[in-house]
């Protein structure tokens, strides 16, 4: 059973951690959020990220990190072997539920499970369209078909 690692700008790791607790009330556990404050270096943010994979006292874990290139996942990135410790960058909130609902699973496969249930958390969505109005066929045509119901 892998830990998890949250690695953010503050207070994005805190705040993902509080969301995670609102469906996994029992994740605290195996989940850890490290909140990186303006102006830490790239070498304190790993320090403070390496004891806190020592705290989840897990041979294995995942590291979320919220943006690529970024402190947070530069720091990430030093303590990923691609063995025992992995780290993926872009962290959402449906890439956290899925990690923890599948926290069970192999590192490699809780890996997977989070690259899909990041992607497949983001999608385009719109509002339906108000009965009885009609989308204009070219654009001044607007005004003119707003006004017909």
């Amino acid at each position: 059973m892998p830990g998890l690692l949250i690695i953010a700008h503050a207070p994005l790791a805190s705040s993902l951690k509080a969301v995670a607790s609102h469906v996994y009330p029992d994740c605290s556990e195996r989940l850890i959020a490290l909140d990186v404050e303006p102006g830490a270096t790239t070498e304190q943010v790993e320090a403070a990220a390496r004891a806190a994979l020592a705290s989840l006292k897990q041979p294995d874990a995942l590291i979320l990190a919220d943006v690529f290139g970024a402190t947070p996942c530069n720091a990430a990135l030093k303590l990923a072997d691609g063995v025992h410790v992995r780290a993926v960058a872009g962290v959402n909130v449906p890439m956290l539920w899925r990690a923890l609902c599948y926290a069970d699973e192999p590192l490699d496969v809780l890996v997977g499970r989070a690259l899909a249930g990041a992607t497949q958390g983001v999608m385009q969505v719109a509002a339906p369209r108000r009965q009885n109005q009609q989308v204009p066929s070219c654009p001044h045509d607007q005004v003119q078909s707003r006004d017909q119901q």
